[in-house]
């Protein structure tokens, strides 16, 4: 089995905090997903998430107008420097005080970041090599609150910054003649967002009261023109103190110039101001953002509202609720078709197109944390259940969530997918277990128990047809019938919580485990009650079967993993864990990490495709993956390194402690104002905590190239890496690169594939499968040796998904399905991985042609009618000259 997995995506959530940005051709959002960034194609219909994070969640993100470089900031006054062209990080800055805001500038030569009380301009860093990229230009410490939002001028040459001061203050980058500082007020509360006109020094002012002011500049663009440098000289490297000292002094002398001195600098007239509210209505403005080209402003409020005006004239285009909670972010595409918005209070992201009113894009994520997730058999889905109560099944090709349950009015608990992918099954605290058609899209049968009951785990049969449910209160499982929605038994024995549940895979055996320390084995079809009673020494967890349904793991509260034989009722193996789930100390602990890792134990289990390999996770950050056979630890894979969860550090920094205590147990309330207790929104009693990292469900895909880790911040996927290793098969000193190729321009096709695949280069088989004609594909693949068919499948696989050429491939595997089913049939077991994939990678682009078929299917008869009716008019024509 291969272990090379990579961070591959990120499901379950699609907007936790920070800024949204489009991409330079307005194709993809770009939306911060906790400490990661994650990138919505709306025209291929995909998903990507960078595999570099930051330290802590993203607070401000910017791209370069090249698109080719990322500065990511977190919450603990860090920011990355990405490359987006090989997706890695190229240096990494602490600044002094939380990052408010990140802007580039139109030419892309500077950026500006807004700390607390100052504006700092950067050179962008270029194509040479530095020992440190972030090269200081100017700092501009002048702000009498923190800094909220910024600006560039059309030339890149003047910054226009707003403040909680109430001010926008309008700064040069560079030395110009007409400008060194000028501040705009005139409003009554802090400013949200300050914008140029292009090609103009005309800004327009936004506050948090929803005032609108409206500044003309006296000076045009064009004329204002470069001074000669000052005595503060360009600064590079980590000089601010230095530079602000500097620049405080030199704000000083200008404020003692005389009015003769100060002819010809450039100044502002209000020439309007608007209130967004209606008289009455005290909605807050909460952000903006404006379309120079078309001059469009689009406003989004706390209620859940955004608005769009035209400038300057203030005339009122569009209006539109899309939420419940407030837009944290609103940002244009570059043409200003389509406006991104964002909720963190629902994990809600929304793409509208305004002048259309229809909806490009609507994700909402589990706005709480997701307990339990299931594969489809293909492969190709993913459902998840949350605390939040809702299911949501998700393409795992594309990474988008298309259908949404919230039937139940609890926690969901547990979800399954029947054997044939058509059924979805959960449970859930609410004492239902819910059954949802996966055609339909509904959901069509309910199950409940006679008596209240919470139910903690969910399993179902090989033929989908019985499904059972334990109870956490009463100690039971239930046993219905999916056909009937009948109760079939209850099996009770137990005197703890049932907290997992599992079928053989192969047999109607069912396994449950619970915390009165005792494993049991039942014949649900025979009605014979517990089979088996198993003790274990401590309180058991989580229960699975191995794939073949011989053997099932089990973990108790201990950290051990013990393995056990179903039909001999021993105990044929263990693990012990606990020092492999790593440390990691909490605010509130008041232990070391060392000692609270002893408490520590697997929740999750999971095997291989093969049954060869076992993945463990629990509360923890690492997911373990071990040898069954050898009971030895294989790879640990850190889930996440962001310290803005709870439990993700291993020693707390006792610099940040304070007389008071931790400082992030305390709630910060400078941005919320004191309401009465009982409101909806802002209630002071309420207390909130940094969520702590766990994995609470971990699952392999069905093809065998990736694995899914419901985690705090959402469901991790993680896949196998292809150019990471090299991997030949059954290669000897004889076969290379350049026989493989020699073999196939004297056109031995079998004997040139198959010395690629003993390469296992996926370029060379690539390059020779397209080389072989299609005349020869059948005879190739009856002269192939099945191994070699088997080591051919993935290959085709990847093809199927990326490749133009569609028909060639299929035609390959059709050839091989055919001529070779009865020896695949043999092998079955060992190639059902190989084969799901197969079918994964078919099916999805059967979905892709399916939906670029029907919808040209119209255009296309129109097409043919249209040239039918012209061909009749030509021989119309032609039979009225002949005669």
């Amino acid at each position: 089995m291969k272990f090379s997995y990579k961070f591959h995506n990120i499901l379950g959530a699609v907007y936790k905090s920070g800024n949204l940005q489009f991409s330079n051709d307005g194709n993809t959002v770009i939306s911060p997903v906790g400490n990661r960034l994650a990138f919505f194609d709306l025209k291929n219909n995909k998903t990507q998430t960078l595999p570099v994070a930051t330290a802590s969640n993203i607070t401000a993100a910017a791209i370069s107008p090249d698109g080719r470089l990322a500065i990511l900031a977190g919450e603990d006054n860090d920011a990355i420097l990405v490359s987006l062209t090989n997706q890695s990080v190229l240096h990494t800055h602490t600044f002094h005080g939380p990052i408010r805001s990140i802007r580039f500038s139109p030419d892309g030569n500077k950026f500006v970041v807004l700390t607390e009380r100052a504006a700092l301009v950067y050179h962008t860093p270029g194509i040479y090599l530095a020992v440190n990229p972030f090269v200081l230009h100017r700092v501009y410490k002048i702000f009498l609150d923190a800094t909220t939002c910024a600006d560039w001028s059309s030339d890149s040459r003047i910054l226009a910054v707003g403040s909680k001061d109430m001010s926008c203050r309008i700064l040069a980058s560079d030395y110009l003649k007409q400008l060194h500082i000028y501040s705009l007020g005139a409003h009554k509360s802090e400013i949200v967002g300050c914008f140029f006109e292009e090609n103009s020094l005309d800004v327009y002012t936004i506050s948090r009261d929803a005032t609108i002011n409206i500044w003309e500049c006296d000076t045009d663009l064009e004329a204002i023109s470069q001074s000669q440098k000052r005595k503060v000289t360009e600064v590079e490297g980590e000089l601010e103190g230095e530079v602000e000292d500097v620049l405080d002094k030199e704000t000083k002398e200008l404020d003692k110039k005389s009015k003769k001195d100060k002819e010809g600098m450039i100044s502002y007239t209000r020439k309007m101001k608007h209130f967004f509210n209606k008289p009455g209505d005290f909605d807050d403005l909460t952000c903006c953002d404006f379309n120079k080209s078309i001059k469009l402003l689009v406003i989004g409020f706390a209620s859940g509202t955004f608005q769009m005006f035209e400038l300057p004239e203030l005339s009122s285009i569009h209006s539109l609720n899309v939420s419940d909670r407030r837009i944290e972010t609103i940002a244009f595409n570059g043409t200003g078709d389509w406006v991104a918005l964002a909720s963190a209070g629902l994990g809600q992201l929304v793409v509208w197109e305004w002048q259309s009113e229809t909806m490009v894009l609507s994700q909402q994520g589990h706005y709480d944390a997701v307990g339990c997730l299931s594969y489809s058999p293909s492969g190709g889905n993913l459902v998840t259940g949350s605390h939040d109560g809702k299911v949501k099944v998700w393409d795992a090709t594309s990474g988008f969530c298309f259908v949404t349950f919230s039937e139940h009015t609890s926690g969901v608990t547990g979800v399954v997918y029947t054997a044939r992918g058509d059924v979805i099954l959960s449970a859930s605290l609410d004492g239902s277990v819910r059954a949802y058609d996966m055609h339909r899209y509904r959901n069509f049968r309910t199950f409940t128990s006679p008596r209240p009951a919470q139910f903690g785990c969910l399993a179902t049969d090989p033929s989908g047809e019985v499904v059972v449910a334990g109870c956490t209160d009463t100690f039971e499982v239930y046993v219905w019938s999916v056909a009937t929605g009948g109760l079939l038994e209850v099996l009770a024995g137990h005197q703890g919580p049932v907290c997992s549940a599992a079928f053989s895979p192969i047999r109607s055996v069912l396994v449950t485990i619970s915390w009165d320390r005792t494993l049991r084995i039942w014949d649900v079809f025979e009605s014979r009650g517990s089979r088996e009673v198993l003790s274990l020494q401590s309180d058991g967890l989580v229960v699975c079967f191995r794939p073949d349904g011989r053997e099932v793991a089990v973990a108790t509260l201990d950290a051990q993993i013990t393995f056990w034989d179903v039909e001999s009722a021993t105990q044929t193996g263990s693990i012990e864990g606990r020092r492999d789930l790593g440390a990691g100390r909490g605010v509130r602990d008041t232990v070391t990490a060392a000692t609270s890792s002893l408490g520590k134990s697997f929740t999750s289990l999971c095997y291989s495709a093969d049954g060869t390999c076992l993945l463990a996770a629990g509360k923890s950050k690492m997911v373990c993956i071990y040898n069954v056979a050898q009971g030895l630890l294989v790879k640990r894979l850190e889930i996440s390194c962001n310290r803005s969860l709870d439990g993700s550090e291993e020693f707390l920094d006792r610099r940040k402690m304070t007389e008071f205590g931790n400082p992030s147990l305390v709630d910060p309330q400078d941005d919320e104002p004191i309401r009465l207790p009982g409101v909806k929104r802002s209630d002071m009693s309420g207390r909130s905590f940094a969520p702590q990292v766990a994995v609470s469900a971990i699952r392999f895909s069905p093809s065998a190239d990736s694995w899914a880790a419901a985690t705090t911040e959402g469901v991790l996927i993680y896949s196998l890496d292809p150019g990471t290793t090299f991997d030949p098969y059954d290669l000897d000193l004889t076969i290379t690169p350049s026989s493989a190729l020699a073999s196939l321009q004297s056109q031995q096709w079998t004997d040139s594939l198959m010395q690629s695949i003993k390469l296992n280069e996926s370029r060379l088989i690539i390059q020779v499968l397209e080389s072989i004609p299609l005349s020869h594909i059948e005879s190739v693949v009856l002269n192939l040796p099945i191994n070699y068919v088997i080591q051919l499948i993935p290959t085709l696989t990847a093809c199927i998904e990326r490749t133009p050429h569609v028909e060639f491939y299929l035609k390959w595997a059709f050839s091989l399905l055919e001529s070779r089913a009865l020896e695949l049939k043999k092998r079955s077991q060992a190639i059902m991985p190989t084969v799901i994939g197969l079918e994964k990678a078919l099916v999805s682009k059967l979905n892709d042609l399916g939906k670029l078929c029907d919808s040209n299917r119209y255009t296309m008869d129109y097409l043919l009618a249209t040239s039918n009716t012209m061909r009749r008019k030509q021989i119309g024509v032609l039979e009225a000259s002949n005669s």
